[in-house]
């Protein structure tokens, strides 16, 4: 895979993307495990959090803690809040929207900094 090399930009991009998606998988599959009594559910949701943890530490590398774990985190947030909206029939109000782009504006002014 990588052998010590930071990632360009965009390989840096594309793994927060992926990790973001584990992260958020698990937390669907975390939902579905009913605490931890549907253990196919639950080994998912250990899975998908390892990946995205691992991915993540792969990211940490030469990269400022804030920014990267920051950039994850909203992307994840993102991500959430279409699957609630998706998988669970959540409702899409102003104020979740408009928290939803304080992120991204939040996540655009780290990336910039």
């Amino acid at each position: 895979m990588m052998t010590g090399a930071i990632p360009s930009h965009f390989a840096s991009l594309a793994m927060a993307v992926i990790a973001a998606f584990c992260f958020t998988t698990g937390g669907v599959a975390m939902k579905q495990a009913d605490g931890i009594a549907n253990i196919p559910a639950t080994a998912a949701f250990l899975m998908l959090f390892s990946a995205g943890a691992v991915l993540q530490s792969l990211l940490m590398r030469g990269s400022e803690l804030g920014a990267t774990y920051i950039l994850i985190l909203g992307i994840e947030a993102a991500l959430a809040f279409g699957f609630g909206v998706w998988l669970y029939d959540e409702s899409i109000a102003f104020i979740k929207t408009a928290g939803l782009g304080l992120i991204v504006a939040g996540i655009a002014l780290l990336r910039i900094a």
